[in-house]
């Protein structure tokens, strides 16, 4: 099906001036009673909140050190770079001066940002000319979308990110509509480096961004001439952006660098790496099963949306190519750097959600022309519904199914941290000498409910321990194992707090581990085993004490 290329009025300057208050806040107020509809099956099934990751213990420890004035650190001596969202870790810090409580400041963080979210899917999608009905359509996809209900509450970066990137993409039409690429870019720029303080990923839709803004597109010879590309922005322009975006960057980075030597986080050496010179096709395939599970209908249409906006391209309804960009370039570009690297669920991928709700909704439009003069006949012909009616009923419906099919899923993720590195926490306090320290595989949890040192076995907040993990790849099952219990053997911890399943040869082949006590994970879809177990090591030397157990 060929896609016209339409001819904005000449009133038009923006689509956003088009839409319908009235939908724009019926979207928003989805969206919050979703979110409530899930927060209040958490404290009714727990009595209390409670995080779906680790990670997010994580997030609030660095905000706890940073708001005890002991800056970035995690024992509480050491500088350290282990955040991937500095941002997000100060505004969580910020938490620990207000009555709210700590778990409830972030979720309200999360629940802001995720209904700002919304709000900046209806300016993007008036921003790429959709109509009223299709707007709609894209805002409701993204305000019942499940993964993004269970981010809003996960006290994670996700709905921030996708929040700042996506008004930062609104904001890059508006300015590259208004001026052509003849002027410096202004407000988007500062917002998309706010944004790769959110999220490292944000370095490359900041990159996509600049190209977009620094190439013109013009069609000779009429609106269906042959395209040519020109430069819009002079080097001088590009360059005072990038010089706004270092400002905001560079002492992130120049932190990063005299920590550990690197402008980057740690983290991204922990669960990037590993790529080669091509992309990783499995790698693809489980980012369009992510997108597909999270908009089944939309994302159909996507590729037909992307085509609508290189068919715009030197019209009056050039939009750049942005949007299709970053949902394309995001997944290839991990696929060749990080092909292992999804994050729990697929969350990496959660902020192009919003990108497929446009995108498809894009793609829609001709179907939904045809679909203004179509009525379906329903019984003898005495009631007619318009077929635009039935489309919105389809792409919609599934939507909030699906989100209400995902509290349960949201219940399980709590549980599964609850039953593990919280619950290894709370036995831990009572039992456990201040001074002993804890050799851990998450460091979340475990670490904020308690005092203790921890030694992070994924290297995150111990960096030294990375060599040792990478020197072990491809060289055995066992051979990184016992390089790290040479390493534990010299910082002596006095417990192994670890799933066993990922360390067979130290809770199992080495004397000297004693299991004190094990956490079962019933239906675990989130943690890395089964099971979590406590070990008493070689080196132990302040005994657990005794606490008189609640009698039966």
């Amino acid at each position: 099906m060929s896609i016209p290329i339409e001819a904005a009025p000449p009133a038009l300057k923006s689509g956003a001036e088009t839409g319908q208050p009235a939908c724009r806040w019926l979207a928003s107020g989805v969206a919050l009673a979703l979110c409530l509809v899930y927060l209040i099956s958490e404290i009714f099934v727990f009595g209390h909140l409670a995080f779906p990751l680790d990670d997010s213990w994580i997030h609030l420890q660095f905000a706890a050190q940073l708001a005890a004035g002991q800056g970035l650190t995690y024992n509480g001596d050491q500088w350290i770079p282990g955040s991937t969202s500095p941002l997000w870790t100060a505004l969580l810090s910020i938490g620990f001066l207000l009555p709210l409580g700590t778990l409830l400041w972030a979720k309200l963080l999360g629940l802001g940002a995720f209904l700002a979210s919304v709000l900046a899917t209806d300016r993007l999608a008036g921003e790429l000319y959709l109509g009223p009905s299709l707007r709609l359509v894209a805002t409701l996809s993204v305000a019942s979308c499940q993964w993004l209900l269970w981010s809003s509450l996960s006290g994670m970066e996700i709905c921030l990110f996708l929040s700042v990137s996506t008004w930062a993409m609104v904001w890059h039409l508006r300015e590259r509509r208004r001026f052509g690429g003849h002027s410096a870019p202004g407000s988007s720029i500062v917002l998309l480096a706010v944004a790769c303080l959110l999220r490292p990923e944000g370095m490359l839709l900041l990159l996509l961004a600049c190209g977009d803004r620094a190439v013109q597109w013009q069609r000779q010879g009429g609106p269906t001439g042959p395209l040519t590309l020109r430069w819009a922005a002079q080097g001088s322009h590009l360059a005072h952006g990038l010089a706004i975006a270092a400002i905001v960057l560079l002492p992130n980075m120049a932190f990063n660098y005299l920590s550990s030597g690197s402008p980057f986080a740690t983290t991204l050496a922990v669960k990037g790496g590993g790529g080669g010179f091509l992309p990783d096709g499995a790698h693809l395939r489980r980012v369009l099963t992510i997108l597909f599970t999270a908009q089944p209908m939309l994302l159909l249409f996507v590729g037909a949306g992307c085509l609508c906006l290189v068919k715009r391209l030197g019209s009056d309804r050039d939009s750049g190519l942005l949007p299709a960009l970053w949902l394309l370039a995001l997944p290839i570009a991990n696929a060749v750097l990080s092909p292992s690297a999804l994050g729990n669920f697929g969350r990496y991928y959660f902020p192009l959600l919003p990108l497929v709700a446009i995108l498809g909704a894009l793609g829609l439009r001709p179907l939904w022309s045809l679909g203004q003069s179509l009525t379906l006949a329903v019984g003898r012909g005495s009631l007619h519904l318009p077929l635009r009616a039935i489309l919105i009923v389809l792409l919609v419906a599934p939507q909030v199914w699906g989100a209400l099919q995902g509290v349960p899923r949201y219940l399980q993720t709590l549980s599964n941290v609850e039953d593990s590195d919280v619950a290894a926490a709370r036995w831990l306090a009572p039992r456990l000498p201040e001074d002993a320290v804890l050799a851990v595989q998450d460091i979340g949890a475990l670490k904020f409910l308690l005092p203790n040192r921890v030694i992070d076995l994924a290297g995150i907040v111990t960096p030294e321990v990375q060599p040792i993990l990478a020197a072990g790849r491809g060289q055995g099952e066992t051979y990184w194992e016992k390089r790290l219990y040479d390493y534990l053997a010299g910082r002596r911890p006095d417990y192994l707090v670890v799933f066993p399943n990922t360390y067979p040869m130290l809770t199992g082949g080495i004397p000297g581990f004693q299991e004190v006590q094990r956490f079962e994970v019933e239906q675990n879809v989130t943690m890395a085993g089964p099971r979590l177990a406590i070990y008493s090591t070689p080196w132990t030397q302040h005994p657990l004490r005794q606490v008189d157990e609640p009698s039966p």
